[in-house]
């Protein structure tokens, strides 16, 4: 491990860059792995988590998602351990210095590599966070592989990979980057590239591509992103390749709406086009049609547990509590009571989503704590008239948009 490229790059650029002092003022949290979105999408939102949960983060870095599962299952009062498992001694060093911070006490910090998992014996786990580790891997699918086996049948990974349409213009780059600067120490690399960078026409792809900045952000971001020793990124059909050579299962996308085709394409004869086409094959086009889709984060579970349909919480639970990422209620309804859209940007692709005429004040009644019965009663209140069967058509319509784009989670609790 000690000769290792990657290992290196990440002693020297730990990445993300983060200060521990910056705890007291923010959590940083995202996808995959927070706690109520992977509840959401591998436990049907009925995860108890006064049960003892594990989770281990593979690849864990400066600590986002440690910090973030760590500080969430301890504002729940859950009985959970977060293990932290990566290579960096100054990676790790910073993530316990953020958990210190913050007072967090169950997470087990491990030096090594989720390759040396089997000699580490750390037991199985309920949840596995991997992102942006497996495409640093010379066999992604090998590391793959061993998180399947340290995964509870019950349980299920989140995990994150690059993608490749979204990076277009990165490589080539690169390429040109190595022949330049490749036989120098990293910093005078560093050094170097933020001089090419400032230097580069207007017309070169990767100035032309706006999904990619994390170079903007730090050195380690730059090097992360620009110098890497070593990753690869995927289109969706060789991700769902890795998934399925690692004997798991495709829970779901995030956000699924983006891996929809029709998302993008009004014109009718071009989505009857696509009727008799497979997920696999429609999602692909939709990266395609997207192109700014830089990642594939996805939630997966193994074979031998419950089957993917049986994970998701779906809406037609009307006992579940659905908790919106975001907006609130009442603010999400004041956007969208004008025109009945709900309009989003997702980096940079501006989309509209039309909502049923009943939008508005259902969505002015999700507060978090009301059941989805109850919000569907809420309407009959407002107006007694109110058939029945259009209440809850309108509500499953407005879940199905705000579940494709990741906007809600529903839990029992």
């Amino acid at each position: 491990m000690d000769d290792d490229p990657v290992h290196e790059q990440y002693e020297a650029y730990p990445y993300p860059a983060r200060d521990p002092r910056d705890e007291a003022r923010r959590l940083i949290v995202g996808s995959p792995s927070d706690l109520a979105e992977l509840n959401h999408h591998l436990f049907a939102g009925r995860r108890d988590f006064a049960r003892p949960f594990r989770a281990l983060v593979a690849g864990g870095g400066t600590g986002d998602a440690t910090i973030m599962l760590a500080q969430q299952l301890a504002d729940r009062g859950a009985a959970g351990e977060v293990v932290h498992l990566d290579p960096s001694r100054a990676s790790r060093a910073i993530a316990e210095a953020r958990a210190a911070a913050r007072g967090l006490g169950a997470i087990r910090f491990v030096t090594g590599s989720l390759l040396d998992l089997p000699a580490l014996d750390l037991g199985r786990f309920d949840y596995i966070d991997c992102c942006g580790v497996l495409h640093h891997l010379e066999d992604p699918a090998a590391g793959l592989t061993l998180l399947a086996e340290a995964v509870t049948p019950e349980g299920g990974l989140g995990i994150m990979v690059y993608g490749a349409h979204g990076r277009d213009g990165l490589y080539p780059l690169r390429e040109s980057l190595a022949s330049l600067t490749g036989d120098l120490p990293l910093d005078q690399r560093v050094g170097l590239t933020r001089r090419l960078l400032a230097a580069l026409p207007a017309t070169n792809a990767f100035r032309r591509n706006p999904v990619l900045a994390d170079h903007r952000e730090s050195d380690a971001g730059l090097v992360d992103l620009l110098l890497h020793a070593r990753d690869r990124a995927y289109t969706l059909p060789a991700f769902i390749d890795l998934v399925d050579s690692a004997g798991l299962r495709t829970v779901s996308m995030i956000e699924d709406l983006r891996y929809d085709p029709a998302t993008y394409l009004r014109d009718p004869k071009l989505r009857a086009r696509l009727e008799p086409l497979s997920w696999v094959e429609r999602a692909a086009i939709a990266e395609v049609l997207a192109g700014n889709m830089k990642k594939h984060m996805a939630y997966l579970c193994r074979g031998d547990g419950p089957p993917p349909e049986d994970r998701v919480a779906r809406p037609d639970d009307r006992a579940l509590r659905p908790k919106l990422r975001g907006p609130d209620g009442p603010g999400l309804a004041a956007a969208v009571r004008a025109d009945l859209l709900l309009k989003i940007d997702i980096e940079g692709l501006k989309l509209r989503f039309p909502l049923p005429r009943l939008a508005p004040a259902l969505l002015a009644s999700i507060d978090g704590q009301r059941t989805l019965a109850e919000i569907e009663a809420s309407l009959h209140e407002r107006d007694p008239s109110l058939n029945q069967v259009r209440a809850a058509t309108a509500l499953d319509d407005v879940f199905e948009v705000l579940s494709g784009l990741n906007l809600v989670s529903f839990e029992s609790r």
